[in-house]
């Protein structure tokens, strides 16, 4: 299971995550999939909303932690899939993703805010665990037909999460500017935290190499991955019954 840092030295953060993992825990335990949608779009609400506390975004502004943040992707046919799926999550909490190889394979590097990236790494590790566990399920007449069918599942999957990430944050972005009274006040702090997440990003890494783009997807395959991200459980932590896919 990944570790996550101790968030409890900002007051904004502290208990965050554990109302977070209450919630997917109890999205993970119903047999019933309209209760564990409801659950988990209310976790992804939270986050949204706690990332838009005025006070959080003050503080944010004045003293908030950045730091880099080591994600390993593996290697194999799936890796930029999972890449893909990091991207979509880490740029709804404003984050800053770059990859390089290593002997372990494929190491994602992403840059923020500490109790963003904190998560980011729990809703990347459980969006990808509930996709590889469906994708085991999958088979085709050949081995290399199996393999390329699931590649562009993973595909359609982090593209689609990234959708449905992205919108839960504008609406809560949306009903908060209208509490607030004033749309240009949230706006102007997101945008000024998100710079620093920029500058921070640019310091830490350098002159950054564009990577060569990922083969093309099958289209059918894209489709069942869009079609199973629009019912995951945002963040689950625990996966009962569901099988790892492995490395290839």
């Amino acid at each position: 299971m990944p570790k996550f840092a101790d968030p409890s030295s900002d007051p904004f953060d502290a208990g965050l995550l554990s109302r977070v993992r209450k919630l997917m825990d109890k999205a993970a335990a119903t047999s019933n999939p309209h209760e564990a949608d409801a659950f988990s779009r209310k976790a992804a609400e939270l986050v949204a909303r706690h990332r838009i506390d005025p006070q959080r975004l003050d503080l944010a502004g004045r003293s908030g932690e950045l730091a880099v943040r080591e994600v390993a992707l593996g290697r194999g046919a799936y890796v930029r899939g999972r890449l893909a799926l990091l991207m979509a999550v880490a740029s709804t909490h404003d984050a800053r993703v770059v990859f390089g190889s290593s002997p372990l394979g494929m190491i994602a590097y992403v840059a923020g805010f500490e109790s963003d990236l904190d998560t980011i790494e729990l809703m990347y590790h459980s969006l990808h665990g509930q996709a590889a566990g469906q994708m085991a399920d999958i088979r085709r007449s050949t081995p290399a037909a199996t393999q390329r069918f699931r590649r562009s599942f993973l595909f359609g999957y982090a593209d689609r999460m990234g959708q449905l990430l992205a919108n839960a944050r504008s609406g809560v972005e949306a009903r908060g500017s209208r509490v607030e009274g004033s749309v240009d006040s949230v706006e102007l702090a997101l945008l000024e935290r998100a710079a620093l997440v920029d500058e921070f990003a640019d310091r830490s890494f350098g002159r950054v190499r564009a990577a060569r783009a990922p083969g093309a997807a099958q289209a059918t395959g894209w489709r069942a991955g869009a079609a199973a991200a629009s019912g995951a459980d945002v963040g689950r932590t625990r996966l009962v019954g569901r099988r790892a896919l492995g490395r290839g």
